[in-house]
Parts: C-alpha cells; sequence; structure tokens
C-alpha cells in the first residue's frame, strides 16, 4: 500500500524489509527505560525522514499514545516528515556565514528550486534547509552538500549545484 504526504510517497511493499529490521529494534528496545527517542531516531536513520505509517507502528508497538510520538518528535529540529532530497543541501546562517551572503545563497537556491527552506522538490532531487554553525567560520560562506562541506560558496555555485557540475 501507497500513502501520499504532499508530493511524497511511502509505499510499504518497496520499504518492506526496512519496515521488519525496524520493527525488529523496536521490540529490542521497547523495554528499555525512555525508548521513543532512541526509536525514532532509528527510524529517521533507517527511513531518511519519519513517515505517517511508521510513527503509527512506534506508536502502537510502544504502546505510547500517536499525539506523544509526534509531540516528541516535532519538538526535536533533527526529525524531519519530509524525504530528504538525492542532494540535501544545508546552508549556514551563522554570523560569519549570514554577514558574507549566505542568506542570499539560500534564497538564491528557493528561487531556482521553486521550494522553501525544510522543503523537498516534488521529484525528490533537492532538499534544502538551513543551519546555524558548521564550525568552519574562516571559510564563510559554508554550505554542505550530502554532508560535505563546500567553503566560500557563491551565488555562482548554485547553478553547479543544481545542474549537478
Amino acid at each position: 500500500m501507497k500513502t501520499i504526504k504532499g508530493n511524497f510517497v511511502f509505499d510499504k511493499e518497496a520499504n518492506k524489509e526496512k519496515i521488519n529490521e525496524f520493527t525488529e529494534f523496536i521490540e529490542k528496545n521497547k523495554g528499555r527505560k525512555g525508548p521513543l527517542m532512541p526509536v525514532l531516531q532509528e527510524a529517521q536513520n533507517t527511513f531518511g525522514y519519519l513517515p505517517d505509517e511508521i510513527m503509527e507502528l512506534i506508536s502502537k508497538k510502544l504502546n505510547v499514545p500517536l499525539a506523544e510520538v509526534y509531540g516528541v518528535a516535532t519538538f526535536y529540529s533533527q526529525f524531519t516528515f519530509i524525504p530528504k532530497g538525492e542532494t540535501d543541501i544545508h546552508i549556514c546562517l551563522g554570523t560569519a556565514c549570514y554577514v558574507k551572503g549566505a542568506n542570499d545563497i539560500l534564497n538564491d537556491f528557493e528561487d531556482r528550486l521553486h521550494i522553501k527552506k525544510g522543503e523537498t522538490t516534488p521529484d525528490g532531487k533537492f532538499s534544502i534547509s538551513e543551519t546555524r554553525c558548521l564550525g568552519n567560520c574562516g571559510a564563510a560562506p559554508v554550505v554542505e552538500i550530502n554532508g560535505e562541506q563546500v567553503e566560500y560558496f557563491s551565488k555562482e555555485d548554485v547553478v553547479k549545484v543544481i545542474e549537478g557540475k
């Protein structure tokens, strides 16, 4: 069964093996003190985001109200309910990066990809988000692409990232 959230589809059949492994993880951890947070983290690591179906599974297996599961997941910024794009872009908006034009870079990504920060393109190719500090202020502005920092990022680099160069 497939369910759609926005433009994104979670296919239970295609994720059957992951769901089974994740269910085993829940079973191994449900007896520990405070299992919800590590279970949510494992779900995020396994699926790349927190699909509604997985949130319901967590609620059922941990015997925790669904509202509580969502309450914890929405409180922490590490969790997302939208899948990340193939190219996951994080623009540092810490002071040094901001002063060096990072907000303009973020705006350029938003304009060119027709999405806002925290969103993923409908084709699943790109997601953009802001971060506060990547610990590389001397090379500002810094943008992280799929976990790799790009120093001295410029608006010209925006086009290169989108075109895959």
